[in-house]
Parts: structure tokens; C-alpha cells; sequence
């Protein structure tokens, strides 16, 4: 048994980062290791949050001990919980670095607990260099990395940009499954839950909507295809709308909605575009999956993505764009299907998609999946 400390975000703060640490603490636990999560009082500054809230309206998850007590932004405060950890010793501290900003305050933390010349810190990094970029992006970026034992990737993309930063063992890891949002349920079912026609094409956009992850791309995507029906049937409007799939956006806006509304006016996309723009609540993740024929992430850019592998565990064929990770996690033609990240080549893959059917896609998916398990990244955490 071991005594470990997973630092990053968890309840009462919300999203996928919150869900992973809160999932990864119970594999250390089902691996009989005490564990303790450290997460913020204050993760980001109300003016620098995109969101509607970062805290969860979900019950707290039990049987997890989680201390709120970092703040990112006073320098006062790291010293204080760097302190407290280095006398604590624990064996592993397991850090997640996503974004340049957290770099001051984790590796200052990180910093005091070297002193103790005992516990060995291991980086899960989802990024080195953010998607958006910003000055000063480097400078944190090294800074966070100097007391970093060893780093766990879930692409060669963010692999690679560490290797720019330093040269400390590094091993890349496939994404686990998210398996704690409950099990697949039937799609009637599930479409009854969220109000949707039982019997329509819904294709599933998940996720914070962030610009680097196309939404606008897919919504020129579905205009394409009502240009082709249209064409294709002149004189059957009702036919028309109901040959193209419906669009379910699914999830909370993290830049200015007004680009995506221009897309849905100027098209005339209202009737095969399902916008539930509000925060997904943990609770809900399992209906919005299991309501859909297909998952979509038509990025623009990527290292790798959480929607994937709460696709796979939700046995969804999925199409994702020819970026960062996105290809190597959805082999193509098996599990999904890859295309550029333009809205002509999605449009053409959405229709294939149709034509091959989900059942194409299932044997290969759950074959697949048996590689995304939360046992082998603790494995690996253990023999860095």
C-alpha cells in the first residue's frame, strides 16, 4: 500500500478534469493505496472563467477524501499547501497540467515537497502549449516542469511538446474510459429523457464549445447536407428535413455563441439543430450518448480528447477530424470513420456513417476498448 495525493481539480468544481481525478483516486483505492485529492478554493478567477459556473449542482461522490485548498492565484497560498505536503511525505503526488497558468502555483507547491527528498511527482499532462496561446505560455510551462519526476501523456502530439521542454522520462498512454457516468441504456429510452423524436438521424456534438474544436466547421457540414438533399429531392420538403440527421450540440459555450447562431440564420438550420447549451450534469452524460447514432468531433485542432473515450465506453462509432491524436484513437473504417477538418469532408463522412450503419462499427469498438483501462495508468504512475 502506498500513500498518494492526486493534485487538481475535483468536487465541488465540475467537468471532465474533476471526473478523471475523481476516477483515477478510485482505482488507486481499488488498488488498496490511501489517497487524497487535492483541489482549489479558487481555480480561475470569475473574469477569466468562460462558463455559466465552474461548481458542480451534483451530490459530492462518496468514499473520496478531497481537501479544497488550493488557490491558483496567491503566491501565500502555495507556499502554505506546498509546506503542508512535504511534511505530510506522501509516496506519489500526481499532478495534472493542463493549461500554462496553473504553472506558477504548482510548481511552487511542487518546489516545497522536493525538499523532503521522498515523494516521487508524476505529471499526467493533457497539455503542454494550450490550444489558445498566450504570452508568458513557455515561461510557466518550464517553470511547472523543473520538479517533475516523470510525465504521462494521452497523445504524440503533447508527447512531442514536452520533449521541447525537457528530457525526463516520458511515456504516452491511451485515455481510460469514462465508465463512472453509469452503463449505456436503451436509445428510446434515452430519447424519451431528453424530449427527442424516437425515430430521427441524431448525430451528437459533446462537449464545452470551444473554437478549436469546429462546431462552426460541422454546422457548414449540416448545410452541405440540406444542399444535397435539397437537390436531390426539389420537391419533398418534409422528406428533405427528415433525411438529414439532426444535430444535437450538447454542452455549455465557452466562446461567443453569436458565430454559431449566424451559421444556423444563414442556413436556415433551425430544424435539424437541437441546442442544449447548458451545462451536462454528470447524472445526464449517460442519456445524451445513448441517445445518439453517432459522435462528431470536427476539430480544428487536438491532442486528445475526453470525448473519445466516453464514446467508446458508450459504444459509439464516432467521427473525428484528421488532427493531433484524433486518428490514432479512432482507427479508421473501424471504430469510426476520419476526415479532414473541413466541412465538405465531414459532410461526406456523415453520410457514410448512414450508409455503413452502427452495426458496422460495434464489433470493432468493443475490441478496441478493452485497451482503455484505468489499472494501466496506475501501473504506470507506479513504475515511473
Amino acid at each position: 500500500m502506498q500513500s498518494v495525493v492526486i493534485i487538481g481539480p475535483a468536487y465541488p468544481l465540475r467537468g471532465g478534469l474533476a471526473s478523471f481525478d475523481e476516477r483515477l483516486a478510485r482505482e488507486f483505492q481499488r488498488q488498496h493505496d490511501e489517497v487524497t485529492i487535492y483541489t482549489f478554493s479558487l481555480q480561475y478567477p470569475s473574469f477569466l472563467f468562460p462558463g455559466t459556473s465552474q461548481y458542480s449542482t451534483e451530490p459530492a461522490p462518496g468514499g473520496l477524501n478531497i481537501k479544497v485548498c488550493i488557490n491558483s492565484i496567491n503566491p501565500f497560498n502555495w507556499i502554505k499547501v506546498g509546506n503542508e505536503l512535504k511534511k505530510l511525505k506522501p509516496d506519489i503526488i500526481v499532478v495534472r497540467y493542463w493549461l500554462p497558468l496553473m504553472g506558477p502555483c504548482f510548481g511552487t507547491i511542487l518546489r516545497m515537497v522536493k525538499k523532503n527528498h521522498h515523494t516521487r511527482i508524476i505529471c499526467i499532462a493533457d497539455n503542454v502549449l494550450p490550444h489558445e496561446k498566450r504570452v508568458g505560455d513557455k515561461q510557466f510551462t518550464s517553470y511547472f516542469i523543473k520538479p517533475v519526476d516523470a510525465f504521462i501523456t494521452m497523445s504524440d502530439k503533447v508527447l512531442n511538446d514536452l520533449h521541447a521542454f525537457t528530457g525526463k522520462p516520458a511515456k504516452k498512454l491511451v485515455h481510460p474510459l469514462y465508465d463512472n457516468f453509469g452503463d449505456k441504456i436503451d436509445k428510446a429510452t434515452a430519447r424519451k429523457h431528453l424530449n427527442l423524436n424516437v425515430d430521427d438521424r441524431i448525430i451528437l456534438f459533446f462537449g464545452f464549445i470551444r473554437e478549436y474544436k469546429g462546431l462552426d466547421i460541422l454546422l457548414e457540414a449540416m448545410a452541405l447536407l440540406k444542399q444535397s438533399a435539397v437537390s436531390n429531392q426539389p420537391s419533398a420538403i418534409s422528406n428533405q428535413q427528415s433525411a438529414i440527421p439532426k444535430l444535437l450540440v450538447a454542452g455549455e459555450f465557452y466562446n461567443d455563441r453569436k458565430l454559431y447562431d449566424d451559421i444556423i440564420e444563414k442556413h436556415q438550420l433551425q430544424p435539424n439543430i437541437l441546442l442544449h447549451t447548458n451545462f451536462i450534469a454528470d447524472s445526464e452524460v449517460k442519456y445524451y450518448l445513448s441517445a445518439a447514432d453517432f459522435v462528431i468531433q470536427p476539430y480544428r485542432s487536438a491532442t486528445q480528447s475526453g470525448v473519445t473515450p466516453l464514446a467508446y465506453h458508450f459504444e459509439k462509432p464516432m467521427l473525428v477530424t484528421n488532427v493531433g491524436g484524433l486518428p490514432s484513437l479512432v482507427p479508421d473504417e473501424k471504430v469510426g470513420l476520419v476526415a479532414e477538418p473541413n466541412a465538405e469532408s465531414i459532410a461526406q463522412k456523415i453520410m457514410q456513417l448512414y450508409t455503413w450503419g452502427e452495426d458496422h462499427f460495434l464489433p470493432y469498438l468493443r475490441e478496441e476498448k478493452k485497451k482503455y483501462s484505468w489499472a494501466k495508468l496506475v501501473e504506470a504512475i507506479k513504475r515511473f
